[in-house]
């Protein structure tokens, strides 16, 4: 619609273009075109009780997923008696919206999953590939094996099992601190376990320069200068439990001091290096919207196999990749 102004010219003029967290420039960029500023970012990770883990006698944290799958077995407990398990080693977000995905996608980029194919003119959407594969099956153990449960549909952010003990392990966020701190509760967080190499992806919010008058434009150029500068950035951190998207603001002395009083931050901190952003192309709802239907159908007890196949056929004729694929 030509209704936002690409902003590489300004930027690059800026001295704040090196303070921002280089693995958001991923999700800025399009078409060699910076369209973009983070105001925001996060990843996921596995929140845990540790009171849990010590009574299941796990002294190390899963690194892997093997490890993963053993913990969550020994998590899984009937404590009161009756045959069946009421406490499972980890939650699973149920559903096709792109918070399942989001909370899934670690595991495929862990995996050496790509969702974007290379071709010869330009990348084609690929849902049905193997590191998909691995980390659908994954989440199918876990569930088959009984040491996961499904969140409700399209609910897998809520906290109350895990906060009521019926579940050991959830994947979510530092958005979640304020209430996790309110509950009373004991809780940590470790990086997402890993295949063959650690993953996290990208979250949070970014802004754009709407097309206006050119009054305007300064002003709002003004105003984005000061949303990713370290003053602000320290203030918005420290009120949402989101990550600094500038590197100064998480060096201050003042952030320094709140990871003191809040270390399980150091766990988001650390997977920004290994962060990645979804793919920025124009078809991405329609490849998100599949993906999640794949991961839907598998934890409903379809073959992982044959989700995979059917949501890149659907997403095929939904994109006529077959075209896009021939450079037509």
């Amino acid at each position: 619609m030509q209704a936002i102004q690409p902003l590489e010219k300004w930027l690059d003029k800026s001295p704040l273009k090196a303070e921002i967290e280089p693995s958001l420039f991923e999700s800025m960029e399009l078409g060699g075109h910076t369209w973009s500023i983070p105001l925001a970012t996060n990843n996921a990770a596995l929140f845990y009780r540790p009171s849990l883990f010590q009574a299941a006698g796990i002294k190390e944290l899963p690194q892997n997923w093997e490890q993963l799958k053993q913990a969550a077995r020994q998590l899984t407990r009937d404590t009161n008696g009756d045959g069946r398990s009421d406490r499972q080693g980890i939650l699973l977000s149920l559903g096709k919206g792109e918070w399942t995905v989001f909370t899934w996608l670690p595991f495929m980029f862990s995996a050496g999953g790509e969702l974007l194919a290379q071709t010869p003119q330009t990348p084609v959407p690929q849902i049905d590939n193997p590191g998909a594969l691995a980390a659908l099956e994954l989440w199918r153990d876990l569930l088959t094996e009984g040491s996961a449960i499904l969140s409700a549909p399209e609910r897998g952010y809520e906290l109350d099992n895990f906060i009521a003990g019926k579940v050991a392990m959830q994947i979510t966020g530092p958005w979640t601190l304020t209430q996790l701190e309110q509950s009373g509760i004991d809780y940590a967080a470790m990086p997402v376990p890993a295949l063959k190499r650690h993953a996290a992806v990208v979250g949070g919010e970014n802004l754009f320069l709407m097309k206006t008058t050119p009054e305007r434009e300064t002003a709002a150029l003004e105003f984005l200068e000061y949303a990713i500068g370290e003053e602000f950035q320290t203030a918005w951190a420290l009120g949402t439990g989101y990550l600094p998207i500038n590197l100064k603001s998480r060096q201050s002395q003042t952030y320094q001091a709140f990871v003191e009083k809040t270390p399980v931050l150091r766990v988001f901190l650390e997977q920004m290096k290994s962060a990645r952003s979804r793919p920025i192309i124009s078809g991405y709802s329609r490849l998100s919207e599949n993906l999640g239907r794949a991961i839907e159908a598998t934890l409903l007890g379809r073959s992982p196999q044959d989700a995979l196949k059917e949501a890149q056929k659907r997403l095929a004729l939904t994109l006529d990749l077959d075209t896009a694929a021939e450079g037509k």
